[in-house]
């Protein structure tokens, strides 16, 4: 028997991945927006703008948004090896993978049982990248690679072939609990419907008649017998005697086609003589229509487009890479329905969030480039003011209102003081402190308005409480009685006296040391750039001198590639 091997992507140094810090999220009311007045009942107020870096964001939305994230949609950095004025796109390739992998699984994390995964990328990562998704998502869930025209016309200089697309690859969270929405019909669509025999049940189109003879069931017991209740001569209105073609059978059987003829179902065309043709009425075939693999530009838009429309916000410095608001548009209207969560960590110049805001879904964007402030924010403004007038706006009749929420990453719980010990960092104050270690030992920051001690809940019998104070053994016993035997409390202090053994309702730990050991603190920034990676240690392989003899050291491509630093 041969026992199956599982295939994955391979990469230096896959098996180094950072121990992120669950940052809380600093709410700056000042830079938050909102409509001076409500346009309508269904305006939505709760989008989150988050300025930081969009790895250490995805830790510190996990806890609040696990499984509830309908659509993610992301425009990564394409590491083309191109300097990008607003981000480092050139990464080197197995670096590329780590810090994908990295944000693929916590997006994974995020999604609803019934969400889904859109990426655009081009054909420099698109294949590597399915691979990964493949690891990420299970390859079950990968649903289609759609082919969007982001261009119309050729790049005379380019040296090779021009490219005029990028990839977008679809990924379920779940393909067996996603159901993608039909598309609206269009008038292109409907134009194909006519009614030249004046039916009654109204425009029609003709559709095949006929059908695979060798496919499914039916090919199996054809091949079998050599008969098939769906072979049979038929007789058109003008006389002529027909068969189906070799390899083909007529599309039901002989009774259930005279049943179609006699409800008028079944077109010989105007004079009665050619081949059968079913009639598919308009009145009857679904109201939208399924989404294909290719996205044509007259249809989604393309490059020129998005630049025209990001100008309209920043035209002094326009964002190199925007997508176009019909893009995000086709994609929002397959995968989300009012009011679900679209997320997008790559934000760019805002063009998901302009989007989502404009067909009323609610959206968390993040962004760690300055263009959050030049580009994302005067963007949004203008469409919660209802003063942009391009993009989708007409399309969805969009007049404006709701608002968002703007967010910083808190900075690091930890830092060393002058003498390189750990210590709680001085800009944090005491809610600060006690929603960050809520986060980090995994309770809901809810603080009690009556009870001191109840600061957050894993449980409705499971409490946290911090104190940067030094409890006695006092302390210890009244806090014991408050929670009562059927409770339980865990106790973060700086320090206590005495011992807890004797309150075995109470789990007291000292902070910092209690979670000294549990992230990588003080760790700010993990973009697309190898200076921002984890440190890890070297990897040492052996080789081969001139003389035969073993030795051990990095190659000079390692050495070149990661420098001091190690890295991945």
């Amino acid at each position: 028997m041969i026992k199956k091997q599982k295939l994955e992507l391979t990469w230096v140094g896959k098996e180094n991945k950072p121990r992120l810090e669950p940052r809380i999220l600093l709410e700056d009311t000042e830079m938050s927006y909102h409509a001076a007045s409500r346009v309508s009942d269904d305006d939505i107020f709760d989008n989150r703008l988050i300025f930081g870096d969009n790895l250490l964001a995805l830790k510190a939305l996990e806890q609040e948004f696990s499984g509830k994230v309908k659509c993610v949609f992301i425009d990564p950095p394409y590491n083309t090896g191109s300097a990008f004025e607003h981000y480092d796109d050139g990464v080197e390739h197995s670096l590329w993978l780590s810090l994908m992998r990295d944000r693929l699984e916590l997006i994974r994390r995020l999604l609803s049982e019934d969400g889904s995964l859109w990426i655009t990328i081009d054909d420099n990562e698109a294949h590597y990248l399915k691979i990964l998704c493949d690891e990420v998502f299970g390859r079950a869930n990968f649903v289609a690679n759609i082919v969007w025209q982001k261009k119309f016309a050729p790049q005379a200089n380019v040296i090779g072939v021009s490219d005029s697309h990028d990839h977008i690859l679809v990924i379920a969270k779940s393909k067996t609990d996603w159901r993608p929405r039909l598309l609206p019909r269009t008038d292109e669509a409907d134009a194909r419907y006519s009614n030249p025999d004046n039916d009654p049940r109204g425009p029609w189109m003709s559709d095949n008649f006929t059908i695979s003879l060798t496919g499914g069931a039916r090919g199996a017991q054809f091949a079998r017998t050599g008969i098939s209740p769906n072979i049979y001569e038929i007789e058109t209105p003008s006389g002529r005697r027909l068969m189906p073609t070799q390899g083909r059978c007529w599309g039901t059987s002989k009774e259930r086609f005279h049943e179609m003829v006699r409800e008028n179902r079944i077109w010989f065309g105007r004079d009665g003589g050619n081949v059968p043709r079913v009639k598919r009425f308009l009145s009857e075939v679904q109201s939208g229509v399924v989404a294909r693999t290719w996205w044509p530009r007259e249809e989604v838009g393309d490059n020129q487009e998005s630049k025209r429309e990001a100008a309209q916000f920043n035209a002094d410095n326009v964002f190199a890479t925007p997508k176009p608001e019909r893009l995000i548009k086709r994609i929002l209207q397959i995968a989300t329905w009012p009011g679900d969560i679209v997320f997008d960590s790559f934000a760019g110049s805002g063009t998901t969030g302009a989007v989502a805001h404009k067909m009323g879904r609610r959206w968390i964007m993040v962004e760690l480039g300055e263009h959050c402030h030049t580009h994302i924010m005067p963007r949004l403004k203008k469409v919660i003011d209802g003063q942009d007038l391009g993009g989708i706006t007409a399309a969805v009749g969009w007049q404006g209102g709701g608002g968002f929420r703007y967010f910083k990453l808190a900075p690091s719980l930890l830092e060393k003081d002058r003498f390189g010990r750990d210590v709680i960092s001085n800009s944090y104050n005491a809610e600060m402190l006690a929603e960050a270690l809520c986060k980090l030992e995994g309770f809901t920051y809810s603080p009690s308005d009556s009870v001191y001690w109840q600061q957050g809940a894993s449980t409705d019998r499971d409490f946290i409480y911090v104190t940067t104070q030094t409890l006695g053994q006092e302390q210890l016993a009244h806090l014991s009685d408050d929670v009562g035997p059927d409770r339980s409390l865990l106790v973060l202090c700086s320090a206590f006296r005495g011992t807890s053994a004797a309150f075995p309702n109470l789990t007291v730990k000292k902070i910092p040391n209690h979670v000294r050991s549990r992230c990588e603190w003080g760790h700010d920034d993990y973009s697309l750039n190898v200076e921002n990676l984890p440190k890890a240690p070297p990897k040492f392989v052996a080789m081969e001198d001139d003389g035969g003899a073993a030795s051990v050291g990095l190659s000079k491509r390692q050495a070149d590639l990661f420098g001091s630093e190690g890295g991945k």
